[in-house]
C-alpha cells in the first residue's frame, strides 16, 4: 500500500476528494441552518429585507453542496480505482515469480479480485467518511457552542457516542469473525472451480454429488458469516438513529429551559439532527474497516513471500553470442527437509546440441527444466551459462533465453492470433505464419481463421492441437536454449510421435533440451540422459543404451510392444 500511494498525484487526489466531501457536508450543514432560520424567522412575518441574505445563503449552499458532492464522488472513486489497479498490479507482479505455488488459483483469484476491492473500500467506504464527519462535528459543535454551550456539549456527547464509541465497538465485534470471510469466499471460489472446470472427472468417478455438497456447504458458512456481518450493521445503525434522535430531544429541552428563543432553538436542533448524517455511517465503515484489515493482511502475505529464485543485488549482462549451459552436480530441494529432487546432476548443453532426458515419472525431469529456467534455485552444485554462474544474473534475463515448452500450456479465452502473441508481442503476421506452419498447425489456422476465440485452457481445441499450439509459442519466442518438457504428455501413442517427430524437425540445428517419456525419433539426439529418483543411471545415444541393461531398454521393449504401426502418411496432422 505505501508503496501504491507513493505514486505521483495520489495523495494530492485522494487530499482534493477528502476536502471535497467535507466541503459537501459542510454545505449540507449550513444549508439546514440558513433553511431553519429562514423558515422560522419569517413564520414572525419580517420585512423581506431581513429575510434576503438568508435566501441566498440557502441557494448558495444548495447549489454548492452538489457540486462539492459531484467533486468528492470523481475525485475519490478516481483515486480509489487508480490504488486498486496499482495494487492489482502489484499482487500481479508477487504472483509471477516462478517457483511452487503458493496459492491454488481459486484463492489467487480471490485476492485479486475481492481482497483488493478492499483498497477502494478503505478510500471510499472509511477514510473519505471519517473525514467528512469529522469536519461536520466539529463546526456543528462550534455552532452550537455560539448559540448555547450546554446544547453543544449535549451535540458532543451524542456525537462522540455514534462517531467513536458505534464505531470502535462494530470494529472490535467484526474483528472476531471478520478475517474468515476472506478465506470463506476463497473456499467457496475454489469449490465452484472445482465443479466447473472439473465436472467431467466428477461425472466420471461418480463424485458429483460429493462436490456439490461440498460447495453448498461452503456456501452456507459463508451466507452465515454474511449474516453475522448484516446483523452488526443493522444493529449499530439502529444504535446510532437511537442515539441521534435522543441527543436531539435534549438538546431541545436544555434551549427551552434556557429560554434560547424560537428561531436559534430550531437553528440548533434541526443543525444537531443533520449533524448526525455523516456520522451514523462510520459505525458500519468500522465494521468494514475489520474487513479491510483483513483483506489487506491477505494481500501483505502475497506481496512478503519470498520469491522462488532471489534476484541478485547487482545483476550482471547475459553472456553475448551462443550460449553454452552447463550443470555440475546440481542439487535441488524443493522444501528443507524433503530428499533431493535432483541430485548430482550434470549436464552440457552446447550449441546446437540436442539432449533428451527420460525417466519414470517424479524422477525429477521438470524439476531439471525449471532449474535451467531459473523457476527454482539449486540448493548446490553450479549452472553456468558461458562460464558465469547464472545466481549472478537477473531470472528475468535468463528466462528470456533459456525457456520453452512447459508442461500444461495455458490457453487464454482470447483469439488465436493473441494466443500466440503471448510469445512474441512485437511478431507480425509473417512470423505467426511461420511459427504455425513449422508446428503443423497451419492447416487448423486455415480452417477456423487467426480471429477464432480459443476456450478458457483449451477446451475448445484437442490435445494435439493444444501441444502444437504450445509448440508455435515456443518457437515464436525462439530462445537460443529451447526447453521442452513432455510435449507429447497425454496424447495417444499415435498422435504422440507424430508430434515428437514434428518438434525433432523443428530443432534441428537448435539447441535443446528434450524431456519425454516417448523414445520414438530419439535415435537422432545426440545424446540422451535417464533420471531416476533425482540421480542420471544412465547416458549415451539411443543405440548405446537399448544395449545396456536398465530403464531406457526396459522402455524401449514394451513401447516397441505397445506402439501401433506408423502411419503411411508422415505429414498427418493432428
Amino acid at each position: 500500500m505505501r508503496q501504491v500511494w507513493r505514486q505521483e498525484g495520489m495523495v494530492r487526489r485522494a487530499l482534493v476528494a477528502a476536502l471535497a466531501g467535507a466541503a459537501a457536508e459542510l454545505a449540507g450543514l449550513g444549508l439546514i441552518a440558513a433553511a431553519a432560520w429562514l423558515i422560522t424567522r419569517a413564520a414572525q412575518q419580517p420585512e423581506l429585507a431581513a429575510l434576503s441574505v438568508a435566501i441566498v445563503a440557502v441557494r448558495a449552499f444548495a447549489t454548492s453542496r452538489g457540486v462539492f458532492r459531484y467533486g468528492e464522488r470523481l475525485t475519490g472513486h478516481d483515486v480509489a480505482l487508480r490504488a486498486q489497479a496499482a495494487t492489482r498490479e502489484e499482487l500481479y507482479e508477487a504472483l509471477v515469480p516462478a517457483g511452487p505455488s503458493r496459492l491454488g488459483g481459486a484463492d489467487a483469484l480471490s485476492r485479486m479480485v475481492d481482497d483488493t476491492d478492499a483498497v477502494q473500500d478503505l478510500l471510499v467506504r472509511c477514510l473519505l467518511p471519517a473525514v467528512a464527519a469529522t469536519v461536520t462535528a466539529v463546526a456543528a459543535v462550534v455552532l452550537g457552542a455560539a448559540l448555547l454551550p450546554a446544547a453543544a456539549l449535549t451535540l458532543l456527547a451524542g456525537l462522540a457516542v455514534a462517531g467513536v464509541l458505534l464505531p470502535s465497538a462494530a470494529v472490535a465485534a467484526a474483528r472476531r469473525w471478520s478475517a474468515a470471510l476472506a478465506p470463506a469466499r476463497a473456499e467457496l471460489a475454489a469449490r465452484v472451480a472445482d465443479l466447473v472446470h472439473g465436472a467431467a472427472d466428477l461425472a466420471a468417478y461418480g463424485a458429483g454429488n460429493r462436490a456439490l455438497a461440498a460447495a453448498a456447504e461452503a456456501g452456507e458458512r459463508l451466507a452465515a458469516l454474511e449474516r453475522r456481518q448484516a446483523r452488526a450493521n443493522a444493529t449499530t445503525l439502529a444504535l446510532g438513529t437511537l442515539v441521534q434522535g435522543l441527543t436531539v430531544a435534549a438538546i431541545v429541552l436544555v434551549a427551552q429551559r434556557a429560554a434560547l428563543g424560537q428561531v436559534p432553538t430550531a437553528v440548533l436542533a434541526l443543525t444537531s439532527l443533520v449533524a448526525f448524517e455523516p456520522v451514523l455511517p462510520l459505525a458500519a465503515a468500522g465494521e468494514r474497516f475489520a474487513g479491510v484489515t483483513a483483506a489487506l493482511r491477505r494481500l501483505r502475505e502475497v506481496r512478503s513471500a519470498p520469491p522462488a529464485v532471489p534476484e541478485p543485488a547487482a545483476p550482471v549482462a547475459m553472456p553475448e553470442g551462443p550460449l553454452t549451459v552447463r550443470a555440475e552436480n546440481l542439487v535441488v530441494r524443493h522444501r528443507p527437509g524433503l530428499p533431493p529432487a535432483l541430485d548430482g546432476v550434470s549436464l552440457s548443453l552446447t550449441p546446437g546440441r540436442r539432449v533428451a532426458v527420460v525417466g519414470p515419472s517424479g524422477a525429477g525431469k521438470s524439476t531439471l527444466l525449471a532449474a535451467l529456467m531459473r523457476d527454482v534455485d539449486p540448493e548446490s552444485g553450479s549452472l553456468l551459462v558461458n562460464g558465469v554462474d547464472v545466481r549472478e544474473m537477473s531470472p528475468d534475463d535468463v528466462r528470456a533465453r533459456i525457456t520453452g515448452l512447459t508442461q500444461d500450456p495455458y490457453v487464454f479465452r482470447a483469439s488465436l492470433r493473441d494466443n500466440l502473441l503471448l510469445a512474441g508481442p512485437e511478431a507480425n503476421q509473417d512470423d505467426l505464419t511461420r511459427a504455425v506452419r513449422r508446428a503443423r498447425l497451419d492447416e487448423w489456422v486455415d480452417r477456423t481463421g487467426w480471429d477464432t476465440t480459443l476456450g478458457e485452457d483449451g477446451r475448445t481445441v484437442s490435445g494435439g492441437q493444444l501441444q502444437r499450439l504450445a509448440l508455435a509459442r515456443a518457437l515464436l519466442r525462439d530462445p537460443e536454449v529451447l526447453l521442452l518438457d513432455e510435449p507429447a504428455e497425454s496424447l495417444d501413442a499415435t498422435t504422440a510421435d507424430a508430434l515428437t517427430a514434428d518438434l525433432l524437425d523443428a530443432t534441428h540445428g537448435r539447441t535443446t533440451l528434450l524431456v519425454t517419456h516417448r523414445l520414438h525419433g530419439l535415435e537422432h539426439l545426440d545424446e540422451i540422459i535417464v533420471l531416476e529418483d533425482g540421480h542420471i543411471t544412465q547416458r549415451g545415444t539411443h543405440p548405446q543404451l537399448i544395449s545396456t541393461p536398465g530403464y531406457y531398454q526396459d522402455l524401449w521393449h514394451s513401447e516397441s510392444l505397445t506402439t501401433p504401426t506408423p502411419d503411411p502418411d508422415p505429414t498427418t496432422r493432428h
